[in-house]
């Protein structure tokens, strides 16, 4: 097996695509939340809000409209030139980019009314040091069980073989620890359909759901295999697994 080199990855693609994957054609049916709309739910037009590994910015532009100021970080320097490339076309004025390992955030003690972090590791010590007194965090991950179809036609994967809620369980306890006296767990696992071959195809590459995707040898025939076993009139049926927790300081 090719061993896989995670931060070279993400460096790789952010300087290719950020984190964008609006180009993909997909349809999720039993989706529990919209992540964008339970972030702008629990922020206020005054707070100042903190995005962790925010990519290529593409999920913090939608919301920055609804604080005062946003901030993104990511530790790969791909990304981030990418997500300023995406503010300067955006008429957003109040979003400031920076290339930040998450595990020793910059900033200083209660700087940020709001921390987020969707699909990214993040580091509960450090989210609780430079929230306020009451301030919230909000995380989405991906779930053990994410792409399970997928995986099992590969014989390897992103988590594979994890019970899942391991990861949603270990967020929580060190969120806890951290001194979060209010953490709220949810998740979901729904059904995805991706319109065509193409589709699947540029997830897998842009991704780590399948490590080392295209260069171990047999991929490209699991690839066909499973893409014929799956497919429906909907779309190449697969599953979209994730959890969401929201912790008060």
């Amino acid at each position: 097996m090719i061993a896989f080199d995670e931060k070279a990855f993400y460096d790789r693609i952010g300087a290719i695509n950020g984190w964008d994957f609006r180009s993909v054609r997909s349809v999720t049916e039993g989706a529990a939340w919209d992540y964008g709309a339970k972030v702008t739910e629990l922020c206020r037009p005054a707070d100042v809000l903190l995005d962790i590994g925010t990519g290529g910015g593409e999920a913090l532009l939608p919301l920055a409209a609804a604080v005062r100021l946003a901030i993104g970080i990511d530790r790969s320097p791909g990304m981030i030139e990418v997500a300023r490339r995406h503010a300067a076309r955006s008429s957003a004025c109040h979003v400031r980019y920076a290339c930040m390992d998450a595990e020793e955030l910059m900033f200083p003690d209660g700087l940020f009314d709001a921390v987020i972090c969707r699909h990214a590791p993040f580091h509960a010590g450090e989210v609780a040091r430079v929230l306020t007194e009451g301030g919230v965090f909000v995380t989405q991950q991906v779930s053990e069980r994410d792409k399970w179809n997928v995986k099992e036609a590969f014989g390897r994967g992103q988590a594979y073989g994890e019970p899942n809620g391991t990861l949603m369980g270990r967020c929580a306890e060190q969120l806890k620890e951290a001194g979060f006296t209010e953490v709220h767990c949810e998740e979901y696992d729904a059904v995805e359909y991706m319109r065509e071959a193409e589709d699947l195809l540029f997830l897998l590459k842009h991704t780590p759901i399948i490590p080392c995707f295209g260069e171990v040898e047999g991929d490209a025939e699991r690839f066909e295999r499973f893409v014929a076993a799956n497919r429906t009139e909907r779309g190449i049926q697969t599953n979209s697994a994730r959890f969401l927790i929201i912790a008060r300081r």
